[in-house]
């Protein structure tokens, strides 16, 4: 396992492809005017803020688990679409260099190129966050009233519910939005189906993971729209560590659970007074902790480890 924080990949620079978009994490290729390549750094963001710091294998964590997902929601949700094109890089040398391809390896994904749409689509099982927030002072989620009596990561009797967001420019934070208000977003042509696909998906894999001893407590998905056909795509990366709330089960209701996630990320800049600061490094305690949750989370769901499924892409 990689213990030290210099042998992540913070940037991937391919020189043979266009550039479409860097994100907080991943950097955005095109390939053709139908594929694009997303190709997964190490970075880190915590508070809407990259890090100075990247995490060993995040990058091909995020991919692998994405993978797993699109492959098990497939089954459990038969008329998915999603965007997954291939997890291998584009040919070498004809497309890219045999360095490019190298670095790219375990960590990128061939996707179809859509419209996506400019919402984040949140779903919640679990009240936790800055939905435990406003519950304490509004007694809403969202906009949408909640029954009284709740508790800090109570599951939220009902069943899960549908929480977007908006999708904010770079460096700035997301807003939390009721389901009307995404309405107006993506209009009505598309709003029912986004919100009934999204729920059917975290009920199937909020079932999965409990197989598996973990609690998906929410999770963001992102859609797109294929302008050929009308289809709602499942799009961006999925379920993983950096767009879910994973907990070990079963919750303890009324204090913060443990979780698979940038916990230990989180509770090292606020407790040294550096949340939502630039410029901060992490010391490689926080670093080796971080990416053994990430590999962690990741053995538990898929069933095997992050070597054995680079291996695989290998043969």
């Amino acid at each position: 396992m990689a213990s030290s924080s210099s042998s992540a990949v913070t940037s991937i620079s391919l020189p043979s492809l266009p550039l479409v978009a860097t994100g907080k994490v991943r950097e955005l290729y095109r390939i053709s005017d139908s594929t694009l390549l997303m190709a997964v750094t190490d970075r880190i963001s915590a508070f809407d803020v990259v890090l100075d710091t990247g995490i060993p294998d995040k990058g091909a964590i995020l991919c692998q688990i994405s993978a797993h997902w699109f492959r098990v929601l497939s089954d459990k949700v038969p008329e998915l679409k999603h965007h997954l094109v291939s997890l291998q890089p584009p040919a070498s040398p004809e497309v890219i260099t045999r360095d490019e391809a190298s670095v790219l390896r375990g960590r990128c994904l061939q996707v179809r190129s859509l419209k996506i749409f400019p919402i984040e689509v949140i779903v919640r099982g679990y009240i936790t966050g800055s939905a435990w927030a406003e519950y304490q002072k509004t007694g809403t989620v969202h906009g949408l009233p909640q029954p009284e009596g709740l508790k800090c990561c109570s599951r939220f009797p009902g069943g899960p519910i549908y929480t977007p967001s908006t999708k904010a420019p770079a460096g700035e934070s997301d807003v939390n939005i009721s389901p009307a208000e995404a309405r107006a977003i993506v209009g009505s042509t598309y709003a029912d189906r986004i919100e009934s696909l999204a729920l059917r998906l975290y009920s199937a894999a909020h079932e999965y993971a409990l197989e598996r001893g973990i609690i998906l407590a929410d999770t963001k998905f992102e859609f797109g729209l294929d302008e050929d056909t009308g289809d709602i795509v499942l799009a961006d990366e999925v379920l993983t560590p950096d767009s879910s709330r994973f907990w070990p089960a079963p919750v303890r209701e009324g204090e913060e659970q443990p979780s698979f996630d940038k916990q230990f990320v989180r509770k090292y800049l606020i407790d040294n007074g550096l949340k939502g600061k630039e410029g901060v490094s992490l010391p490689d305690d926080v670093v080796r902790e971080t990416t053994s949750k990430y590999r962690e989370v990741f053995e538990r769901l898929t069933g095997r480890s992050l070597d054995q499924a680079l291996a695989a892409l290998d043969s």
